[in-house]
């Protein structure tokens, strides 16, 4: 099936070179900044660039809109006012935020749309297709188009799920917590590590072994099992230990706080008494 990127950003040059050399392959790659179509188009390896949205909807039955949120409503109204022929066409857009009902405008020109959201990060642009193996792709819109939707992505080696549209802001805001956050809490502590004398790469590969270990553990035993640390054992002089260290530096100590306190149910499912818990609340609430 002839399948159009239209978007040349990190995520749309990713999953166009993953489709390549499947029957999804890629046939036209458009951004209106043609020299960024050009060099996904390069790290694709098939189709053409251009810089008409139109006809690159024109060329493909399945086109995906991978484009920031706050342009994805008039790119689709934008579209449904084309002299394109939408009957027998499949519109993705690929933001984790919204649904599938701002393409609606393409739905009513006989097009089948939904939402197809990658639970990747893609911090540069054409990554390897190994990028989207074994990840979530979640899936919500109509269902010609939440089924076609399935098969790209088991074609990809991710696995797919349906989510309800109203679901979809706090689904985002959980793949936000659990990638940008850690990626501040990681700066955050390296700037720690900084003022004891480290570099900033020194301090960043002093902590990476223990992140990786960490995160290792969580996917082999699951969050509240890979818990560990002070609040997870109850002690409380260390936690105070901690919260004194970190009175320079007031950011990091509202969010040792508030992590810390965070961990105290988890901790409590685990096993750590209630008079412990008690207490490190009250050292945690100040």
């Amino acid at each position: 099936m002839r399948t159009a990127i239209i978007g040349g950003g990190r995520l749309g040059t990713t999953l166009g070179r993953a489709l390549s050399g499947s029957k999804y392959a890629v046939r036209a790659v458009s951004d209106l900044n043609l020299r960024l179509a050009s060099r996904s188009r390069r790290l694709i390896g098939t189709g053409r660039a251009m810089a008409d949205n139109v006809q690159a909807a024109r060329e493909a039955d399945i086109i995906f809109l991978c484009l920031p949120d706050d342009i994805l409503e008039k790119e689709a109204a934008s579209l449904a006012r084309s002299a394109v022929d939408w009957k027998g066409k499949t519109i993705f857009h690929c933001s984790g935020l919204l649904g599938s009902v701002i393409l609606r405008p393409l739905r009513q020109r006989g097009a089948s749309i939904a939402s197809f959201h990658p639970g990747q990060s893609f911090p540069r642009k054409g990554m390897p297709p190994s990028a989207f193996r074994g990840i979530f792709v979640s899936l919500e819109g109509d269902p010609e188009a939440c089924r076609l939707g399935r098969k790209i992505a088991l074609r990809l080696g991710a696995r797919p799920v349906a989510i309800r549209a109203a679901d979809k802001p706090l689904t985002h805001a959980a793949c936000s917590m659990a990638s940008n956050h850690s990626v501040v809490l990681f700066h955050l502590a390296a700037g720690l590590l900084k003022k004891t004398g480290l570099t900033g790469r020194q301090a960043e590969q002093f902590l990476w072994p223990l992140v990786e270990g960490t995160y290792h553990h969580v996917k082999k035993f699951g969050a509240e099992q890979a818990l560990t640390g002070p609040v997870a054992r109850g002690d409380a002089k260390t936690v105070a230990r901690h919260l004194r260290a970190l009175r320079p530096y007031p950011a990091c100590r509202k969010v040792y706080r508030i992590l810390s306190r965070e961990a105290l149910p988890i901790s409590g499912r685990a096993g750590l008494p209630a008079e412990k818990i008690r207490t490190l609340n009250r050292l945690l609430r100040g």
